[in-house]
């Protein structure tokens, strides 16, 4: 290839008007005639060169008809610097192209035109559609696969809830103000500062992304339990967050069902009231904390007197009503506090916090005398034994070995007594 050493060698101006990939038009602003087109004109339309010049554009458009159309439309073109149309033209065999038309206008020898390129803009907007639908397909799966989505502008601190996590919580499509503290505010109490810990070790990077379990309220005041997870997407030239995207899925009856299995499996299916397992591991960790602040504990050993000859002489069914009975009335017996567990057969145990011998022992004889005061057949007393930390031992083993050795005591020295 040669270069091109001066103008004379260079292609005409309407050689270069027909390698071009847009159709260009030449039209009379007043009649709406094409004066003038490229190669481009008429071969985008299967149309001849004839067919083209000295038609009205009109001809070609099926978006304008008529000239009063295209007077208004003339009058805008003038207006403005250049014009943009987006329209249909008709092709020879009879289809559609969608085209985009800028416009602009000059005067030419005392002549007035306007100038309009036109372009095929059908793969484009195939392209477009193609994207909307997969941006459509994306939103919907991300919508399908958790209960509701938000977008937080940081910087703003303009908070957009999906429509379908205000359906979850109960509100309409134009209701909760899109703002944090319609969030933070509907956080319960008791989850609030751990979840905004979460959140704010996130934004400072602290935490590769935010992720939760917490109690949201909804529109009714019920707490739902949800599972809430997200990250930063966008980030300023500082580094500092400005935006952050997750998902909400609502996970109550998950969590439901997890807070019943948990019952089951700490509770007492007769007297429901806790198991020897939960009654261990309360004992535990409530010493663990009595001994590191200093405080008292009691413990009480107690069952029910002659329980055998109440399952020999009336049954089984009987024997299980006494139980529960016994049981709801040392529950009654026993400050907020404190723990009442059923530890096996008829044998129950008191745990109480924050509680000298002196104290337990009020507690004990309380419990006595509610079950002494139970109605019915048959009648039945309890036995109980008390130890107290610090004075009877530092350990769970030791203090339930003396109030077990107590409760003996209490036994052989006549029954429905305290020692």
């Amino acid at each position: 290839m040669q270069a091109v050493t001066s103008p004379s060698a260079l292609p005409s101006a309407e050689a270069l008007f027909d390698q071009m990939a847009d159709a260009v038009y030449l039209i009379d602003p007043v009649t709406s005639a094409i004066v003038w087109g490229n190669r481009a004109a008429w071969a985008m339309l299967g149309l001849s060169r004839e067919d083209v010049l000295d038609h009205s554009v009109l001809s070609l458009q099926l978006d304008v008809t008529g000239l009063p159309q295209w007077s208004e439309i003339a009058a805008a073109i003038r207006g403005q610097e250049c014009f943009t149309f987006v329209g249909r033209h008709r092709h020879r065999e009879g289809h559609e192209i969608h085209v985009e038309v800028n416009t602009t206008h000059f005067c030419l020898d005392g002549h007035a035109y306007f100038l309009s390129v036109a372009r095929d803009v059908r793969r484009r907007m195939a392209l477009e559609k193609d994207m909307q639908s997969r941006e459509n397909q994306l939103w919907f799966a991300l919508n399908e696969a958790a209960d509701g989505l938000w977008d937080w502008e940081i910087a703003t601190g303009r908070l957009f809830f999906s429509p379908q996590l205000k359906r979850m919580l109960g509100y309409s499509p134009d209701e909760m103000e899109p703002v944090l503290a319609t969030w933070s505010d509907a956080l319960h109490p008791d989850d609030r500062q751990v979840v905004l810990g979460i959140l704010q070790a996130h934004l400072d990077g602290k935490r590769v992304r935010y992720e939760a379990e917490y109690r949201l309220r909804n529109r009714n005041g019920r707490y739902l339990w949800v599972h809430d997870r997200g990250r930063v997407c966008e980030r300023d030239g500082l580094g500092a967050p400005t935006r952050a995207v997750g998902m909400v899925q609502d996970i109550t009856a998950r969590k439901e069902l997890e807070l019943q299995l948990q019952q089951l499996a700490s509770s007492d299916t007769l007297t429901g009231l806790p198991n020897r397992r939960h009654g261990e591991r309360f004992l535990e960790a409530e010493l663990a904390l009595c001994r590191r602040l200093g405080l008292p504990l009691g413990v009480c050993f107690f069952d029910v007197d002659h329980f055998k000859r109440v399952n020999d002489s009336f049954g089984h069914l009987v024997g299980d009503t006494v139980l529960q009975q016994v049981a709801e009335q040392a529950q009654a017996s026993i400050r907020r506090s404190d723990l009442v567990c059923r530890w096996g057969g008829e044998e129950f145990v008191i745990i109480s916090p924050n509680s000298n011998r002196a104290q337990l022992l009020q507690v004990a004889e309380k419990v006595r005398k509610a079950v002494m005061a139970l109605a019915g057949t048959p009648r039945v007393t309890v036995s109980l034994g008390v130890a107290a930390f610090p004075e009877d031992g530092d350990d769970v083993e030791a203090l339930l070995g003396v109030a077990d050795g107590a409760l003996y005591r209490a036994k052989t020295r006549g029954r429905n007594r305290t020692e």
